[in-house]
């Protein structure tokens, strides 16, 4: 690996060759998640286990809780959404899971 004057690395790499910028790639660098407002932040609403069709938008179609980092939750609202989420399964207002055919 060789060094440029700007600091960026050089090297070759199956036979291509590419530029490292402190640690990530030229792509990798472009293709950064900008963060969202919190929907319930934004609305001021708190996540409540009777609200279904609100819920139903923050479970996958096989059932699972969508991580924070696809929901763009904050911290604080995605623990009380799960926690909703869980509340209306044991309710039988959510399913646990999709029928397997």
């Amino acid at each position: 690996m060789d060094f440029n004057p700007e600091g960026l690395v050089v090297g070759v790499f199956w036979d291509q060759t590419y530029m490292v910028h402190r640690g990530r790639t030229q792509t990798q660098r472009q293709e950064r998640h900008v963060r969202q407002e919190c929907a319930f932040c934004k609305s001021g609403a708190i996540p409540y286990f009777g609200d279904i069709e609100t819920l139903r938008t923050f479970v996958s179609d096989r059932g699972k809780i969508v991580p924070r980092k696809r929901s763009d939750l904050c911290a604080k609202h995605q623990r009380r959404l799960t926690h909703a989420i869980k509340r209306a399964r044991f309710l039988a207002l959510l399913p646990f899971s999709e029928k397997i055919h």
